[in-house]
């Protein structure tokens, strides 16, 4: 049987990975089952991702569009489970620096381990077709306010940043401000150069949370350069889409057995919410 754990267990035993001297990677997970497999399969952490959350509960694309509720409530029904801490991708705090104390408090109520909290422009704006920053005030203020938003020895919370979208210097600049927030660890999407890494753990003196490992990281010596936390791609959920659909084209009443070459994407309409984009979002008329 699966060992049960509490909440304040879970947040210990991320605390202690944080502090450790070693990588961890999480499992990606999307509900108590798979949660409780990874367990059985020895991983130490869980990992639910938006773009995961997104398709469990909608069926979409991840274009922040899921509520907090509905990721509370699917965070709280991974977390009931009691099979390994859960580390979740909290988008922006599903708004300002208010909503983020909200997400704070919510994802606390359902047992989470930890949140990351990114300073990505969401949701996308009208005529903005590319991705962007708020302003390291406002995400330095967002941080604050979840920080503050925590109970005693509660939730892990983690700055986000997007490497891709600034030069090195503004990485830099903004690892020492999220270090000094009271956030408990840095995670850098789009990492790829070794010395800007290095340069951002040094001036945030946090540990390091990685996407995998691309480029010239994919190489180096991670734990030394403070990474503590290195992701796994989120394979979990559309490995069991190929299964479900294959078990379903085996019974009897399917009309096909052909599965599309795309399944997530047709599954998640991705082509109807591009439209939808296009339409809305880019302006076209």
């Amino acid at each position: 049987m699966t060992e049960q754990m509490t909440a304040q267990e879970a947040r210990m035993r991320l605390r202690k990975i944080l502090a450790g001297a070693e990588v961890v990677r999480p499992a990606s997970v999307f509900d108590a089952l798979t949660a409780r497999a990874a367990a059985r399969l020895g991983f130490r952490l869980g990992m639910l991702g938006g773009s995961v959350a997104a398709l469990a509960v909608l069926g979409a694309p991840d274009h922040a569009l899921l509520s907090l509720d509905e990721f509370a409530g699917l965070s709280r029904r991974i977390c009931r489970a009691g099979a390994l801490p859960l580390l979740v991708d909290a988008d922006h705090g599903f708004g300002t620096a208010l909503h983020a104390q909200r997400c704070v408090e919510e994802l606390e109520a359902a047992g989470v381990a930890g949140m990351t909290l990114e300073d990505t422009d969401l949701p996308r704006r009208f005529g903005t077709p590319n991705a962007s920053l708020v302003s390291l005030a406002e995400h330095r203020a967002k941080l604050d306010a979840a920080v503050a938003a925590r109970s005693p020895d509660g939730i892990v919370i983690v700055a986000r940043t997007d490497a891709r979208l600034q030069d090195g210097e503004s990485l830099v600049e903004r690892a020492k401000s999220f270090g000094a927030s009271g956030a408990e660890a840095l995670f850098i999407t789009g990492a790829r150069d070794r010395e800007l890494v290095a340069r951002a753990h040094e001036a945030s003196g946090l540990p390091l949370i990685v996407p995998e490992p691309q480029g010239e990281l994919a190489g180096a010596d991670l734990a030394a350069m403070g990474v503590r936390i290195c992701l796994t791609p989120h394979r979990t959920l559309p490995a069991a889409m190929k299964a479900a659909w294959d078990s379903l084209a085996e019974t009897p009443g399917a009309q096909t057995a052909s599965r599309p070459e795309r399944l997530m994407a047709e599954l998640s309409e991705v082509a109807r919410y591009d439209a939808l984009m296009a339409r809305y979002l880019d302006g076209e008329r």
